[in-house]
């Protein structure tokens, strides 16, 4: 057959980073000749390239509104105070009649939480016979309902005592939540695209989907957006000191979320301070992010807030022009902060997590932490301080995105895989 007709189905359009890797790979596959179209749950931008199950502000109300009493009903289990990302199967969607779905060659899922694709909507979906691949962005696809699992293991048997609810038992709902979503599967022949290995060995290690086809394909970025610059004239565009070493961290979360890491961050910023082989009179922090600036830890740098980045072109100077982006997350899949700060030419420094070493290289394009290490996250601020070849470093950052995570590169690798799905899918009809 020739190029096929591709679907992608999220819940919305460019939140977070799923969406935002769903709309990459969409403009990707585009500018390779693919007939690639998106369509969302809830749609909160004008994007005229991305369509939604709703036609009108009725319908757009009810799906909001299921979205908030999800929530609502969702702090009845969860215990009190809870941050860790929990998503329910209460609604969904029944998407298996929209014709955009029915005339796909291939149906390609990311994803689909929030009162979307729930079991019963994937059963229904399940019923077309049609060739699916499914994006996993986070562990919720094999879980009973947490996004990020931290040290918890019980994913690799059926949930169950679940310690996010508030009276877990052996029964409890993220058992009951597992075993939906096994008999849903059951129906849902789908290929799994694990955006980076420890996806890969999160899948293998799961009770629900390890023996699942399961491949590496990750994610993508627009390259001619995010690129190196000319500094010089970033600095004196932002207003930004030249004897300055300027370090740049993202969403700065309450310390609850604590899979972002803050408490980490900031005792490694203290201990940069206190470090006396180093000197840090010329550093100062750029932070970006939703955040408001109200209730800010005490940052022992002057900081310097940007607020929220809309503009990706905008955000992509300041990655251009900081010395190193910070990222102390504990658990990421394949965060798009490290590839854009890369793809900009600005080395990285992280935990050692997720699927953060796939991308940055130890003291080659950044420098990787020893997992929740204050100390070692300070020490690669050190090192980023008082390198010698800082060009080697940008030059090195820009190569590993080019080689590894461009548009085409991705776009080629995915074309090739949904080719291969579409014929392993015996009796299909794609125009059903």
């Amino acid at each position: 057959m020739g190029v096929p007709r591709v679907l992608h189905l999220n819940t919305y359009d460019g939140n977070g980073g799923a969406g935002k890797a769903c709309l990459r790979l969409n403009n990707a596959l585009q500018k390779q000749g693919v007939d690639s179209k998106i369509l969302v749950h809830y749609k909160f931008g004008q994007n005229p390239l991305v369509k939604s199950f709703d036609n009108n502000i009725f319908q757009k109300s009810i799906t909001a509104a299921k979205i908030i009493l999800e929530r609502v009903l969702g702090r009845r289990y969860l215990k009190a105070g809870s941050r860790t990302p929990f998503s329910f199967t209460w609604f969904g969607r029944d998407v298996s009649n929209h014709p955009d779905v029915k005339s796909a060659d291939i149906i390609h899922l990311h994803w689909i939480n929030h009162t979307f694709l729930n079991p019963a909507s994937l059963k229904k979906l399940a019923k077309l016979n049609k060739p699916i691949v499914w994006t996993f962005h986070d562990s919720n696809a094999f879980t009973g309902g947490c996004h990020v699992r931290y040290t918890c293991d019980h994913y690799r048997h059926s949930c169950g005592f679940c310690p996010l609810l508030e009276k877990p038992h052996e029964s409890d709902l993220s058992r009951k939540i597992w075993l939906q979503k096994e008999s849903a599967y059951q129906q849902l022949k789908f290929t799994i695209i694990a955006p980076s290995s420890w996806m890969l060995r999160s899948i293998a290690e799961s009770g629900l989907l390890n023996t699942r086809p399961a491949k590496i394909l990750p994610n993508t970025l627009d390259t001619d957006v995010f690129k190196p610059r000319d500094r010089d004239a970033l600095l004196t565009e932002f207003g930004l000191d030249a004897t300055k070493i300027y370090f740049l961290s993202g969403f700065m979360p309450s310390r609850k979320d604590l899979h972002k890491g803050t408490d980490y961050l900031l005792d490694s910023l203290k201990r940069l301070v206190t470090d006396s082989a180093i000197n840090t009179s010329n550093v100062e922090l750029l932070i970006f992010g939703n955040r408001t600036t109200t209730d800010l830890p005490v940052f022992p740098f002057p900081t310097k807030f940007l607020g929220t980045i809309g503009d990706e072109e905008t955000l992509a100077k300041y990655y251009a022009v900081a010395h190193a982006f910070l990222i102390p997350s504990l658990e990421d899949n394949l965060p798009y902060t490290v590839m854009e700060s890369l793809s900009c030419g600005t080395p990285v420094i992280a935990f050692t997590t997720g699927g953060i070493p796939d991308m940055v290289k130890h003291e080659e394009n950044g420098y990787l932490a020893t997992y929740k290490s204050a100390e070692s996250l300070c020490r690669g601020m050190s090192w980023i301080i008082t390198h010698g070849n800082l060009q080697q470093l940008q030059n090195n950052a820009r190569e590993t995105v080019m080689e590894h995570f461009s548009e085409q590169r991705i776009a080629d690798r995915h074309i090739a895989m949904y080719e291969e799905v579409i014929a392993e899918t015996p009796n299909i009809n794609a125009n059903a």
